[in-house]
């Protein structure tokens, strides 16, 4: 056989890459609907009635059904026997009926609706859950935020299985080369869906002068038929993948049941598994609370209605900006010439500088939470890079441990110092976004590439399943707590731009202090059992 014959579509770095792209961009899109409500909390309390207990218990809906009715398991079991095409398809139609769900929930159309009456009048006790404090719904929820919360299950069902399905995407195209690289940059394009939403939900919901909250989400509904398409393309792409090399993986190696016994049975992967919870809680929760924990310690002035920083065009150039600090920052990674990856380096400095001070004019919280991901896109493929060639990737989730409490204990106790300084107060608000946005890299770079080294190959969908089911309980939990703290905390207070955040900080920061613990115990089990999580993925 010749050497001609012998190569694939995965020996290709452009095709590779291509495939890393099609999921990413599947991602970006859903990571923008995930949060599409966070930045206009405020605006979901003035127009649907949504309190911070509403509003917290419809954002950890999102993964209710994965967590209580085990879907994520389910979706790992697809995904072992179904193959990875199959299941990103699935995942991003999932996707997209649950988020036409939710955009129905918050228009003006179902207001006064036979819904509306329905959703009122019921789902006010659910047997057992009621009993265990767990329900998805409580008597005096607003209807909208009970049919919101429905559509957001079923979207989080989706988006949870897409995001299995990616990591097991791109073992399957990476294993045995930039394995690291890959998952920490997709995981980079992936997060400016983030500053993306932080960017535009607020744009389209006040486009015009008119609040329309329905508009910010159906901006969302738009994304995600771009992410299905996307996941067809991919599907084709890894079709002729299995054509060239006769992987059929879900035939070939059936999942069976008892092959969890392999997966449970691993200290390294549960203290994995624990570290991600811990981790994740203190971050994905945290930014659903963000741009309103931001608008209650920051001095904000709108700036003049007719002015530039008021105008609906600083939005699209402040996006573009952004873009070039992602795009310059991480095209410097991949440059040889000392002159281009350091100019280039420079040009994504120079756009941040210029990023920050229009967010600063603009007085705008959403605007100044929005840099968050930057810095990740920047060195998540650096930190890649440097697992796939040096390792220490356990010391990485370290690192990042002790970097998210110390952004926490910052934004609970330093931040409201600065309260009545506007330019004071802004700029310690965008270095401790900017340092939490590197830790947010440090973990997923070091993380997930690590699990291939705990589980057989054929499982990998399974533990990927597993750990974002355990992962799911503190997405699911962790909004709602932090809903219910802050009304406990902040009696009588009914501006939402004056609530007292520091009880949810502390909180957020002992789930680093634990996730800690756990990574230096991680350490410690690597090297008495060789499971070579400081060591490099190429050999």
């Amino acid at each position: 056989m010749t050497q001609a014959i012998q190569k694939t579509l995965r020996d290709s770095a452009g095709m590779r890459w291509t495939a890393l792209l099609l999921l990413a961009l599947a991602m970006f899109c859903s990571y923008i609907f995930m949060d599409i409500l966070s930045p206009i909390k405020d605006l979901m309390q003035e127009t649907r009635g949504w309190d911070s207990l509403a509003f917290g218990t419809m954002q950890g809906s999102e993964v209710f059904l994965n967590v209580f009715a085990f879907f994520l398991i389910f979706a790992g079991i697809i995904l072992d026997k179904m193959g990875v095409r199959f299941t990103a398809v699935l995942s991003a139609a999932v996707m997209l009926i649950g988020a036409i769900i939710k955009w129905y929930a918050v228009t003006e159309s179902f207001a006064g609706s036979g819904l509306d009456t329905w959703f009122t009048e019921n789902l006010n006790y659910i047997p057992v859950f009621d009993e265990l404090g767990v329900s998805p719904f409580y008597e005096g929820m607003p209807a909208s935020a009970k049919f919101a919360a429905c559509g957001f299950m079923i979207f989080g069902c989706g988006c949870e299985m897409a995001g299995i399905t990616v990591s097991r995407g791109i073992v399957k195209w990476f294993k045995g080369r930039e394995m690291a690289l890959a998952m920490g940059s997709e995981m980079a394009l992936a997060r400016l869906g983030v500053a993306t939403c932080m960017i535009f939900s607020p744009f389209f919901a006040r486009l015009g002068g008119e609040v329309s909250v329905s508009r910010s989400v159906a901006f969302g509904v738009v994304l995600l038929c771009i992410a299905l398409i996307m996941t067809i393309v991919y599907f084709v792409m890894d079709s002729k993948l299995d054509a060239q090399t006769g992987e059929a993986e879900e035939k070939d190696d059936p999942f069976k049941i008892s092959d969890l016994g392999q997966i449970l049975t691993s200290s390294g992967f549960w203290l994995v598994a624990l570290l991600c919870v811990l981790y994740y809680s203190a971050i994905f929760p945290f930014q659903k609370y963000a741009v309103n924990m931001l608008q209650c310690n920051l001095d904000l002035t709108e700036p003049a209605a007719d002015s530039f920083w008021a105008s609906s065009s600083v939005t699209i150039v402040q996006y573009i900006i952004m873009l070039i600090v992602a795009a310059a920052g991480f095209a410097s990674n991949f440059q040889k010439k000392p002159a281009t990856k350091y100019g280039l380096l420079g040009i994504s400095i120079l756009a941040l500088v210029t990023y920050c001070y229009m967010g600063f004019m603009r007085q705008s919280a959403e605007a100044i939470f929005a840099v968050f991901p930057l810095l990740a896109v920047l060195i998540t493929p650096i930190l890649g890079s440097y697992v796939d060639h040096k390792g220490k990737a356990a010391s990485m989730l370290v690192l990042g441990s002790l970097l998210l409490i110390g952004c926490h204990l910052t934004f609970a106790f330093v931040l409201p110092l600065f309260e009545g300084s506007a330019v004071g107060g802004v700029a310690i608000a965008y270095l401790t976004i900017l340092v939490l946005g590197a830790s947010f890299s440090l973990v997923p770079a070091s993380l997930w590439p690590s699990v291939p080294k705990l589980v057989d190959a054929k499982v990998i969908g399974s533990a990927y399943a597993l750990i974002f089911w355990i992962q799911n309980i503190g997405l699911w939990l962790f909004p709602l707590l932090i809903g219910k703290v802050l009304d406990q905390t902040n009696p009588g207070v009914e501006d939402p731009t004056k609530l007292n955040y520091t009880a949810p900080l502390l909180m957020l920061a002992a789930l680093g202090v634990a996730a800690l613990l756990l990574g230096l115990l991680l350490k410690v089990v690597d090297k008495k059992k060789h499971i070579g999580l400081e060591e490099p993925n190429i050999k």
